[in-house]
């Protein structure tokens, strides 16, 4: 594989933050398409979830995934000092989905902090239900869990879908 094609996983450091707000924008603008949510009028979007992932909180982390010098996502996971870690907010751009680079980028970050994990995704995006459906398998094969959960607060919402596995230390 050409270095072009490599994929990196690196922790984002403060020089990394302009790149991550132009990609939680595109992640937030595919979210949109299931949730009906709409830019702010400035064009952006919530971002609750960015500004925790640079707050130097040591329960967040955040992770750049690139090919060669092309950013082409992000992972955000919280709860590193609890039991059971979250992933927070993934994002694969378009041009690579379906290629592997999710899996392999989501099986990088979680080989990073062992142990329990969960992740939430919506029954309405059929994309996230197959791939968190293939990374929980590929991870704990016939060892994971899946159940539906009502939105905090919200409940004129569709429940999350939850996704939960154990990732063995190396």
């Amino acid at each position: 594989m050409t270095a072009e094609h490599e994929l990196t996983v690196r922790p984002v450091t403060p020089a990394d933050r302009p790149t991550l707000d132009r990609l939680w924008l595109l992640f937030r603008h595919d979210l949109s398409e299931f949730g009906g949510q709409l830019p702010h009028p400035d064009g952006t979007f919530r971002s609750e979830r960015l500004e925790a992932a640079f707050s130097g909180d040591a329960d967040w982390a955040a992770y750049l995934f690139s090919r060669g010098a092309h950013p082409v996502g992000f992972a955000f996971v919280r709860a590193l000092t609890r039991s059971t870690r979250v992933l927070n907010s993934f994002f694969v751009v378009r041009g690579v989905r379906r290629s592997g680079v999710g899996l392999r980028a989501v099986r990088d970050v979680v080989a990073r902090h062992p142990g329990e994990w969960t992740v939430a995704f919506q029954d309405a995006n059929p994309g996230a239900v197959r791939f968190w459906r293939r990374v929980a398998e590929s991870i704990a094969p016939g060892a994971w869990e899946e159940e539906r959960r009502p939105v905090p607060g919200k409940p004129d919402l569709a429940p999350d879908v939850w996704v939960s596995f154990q990732c063995p230390s190396p």
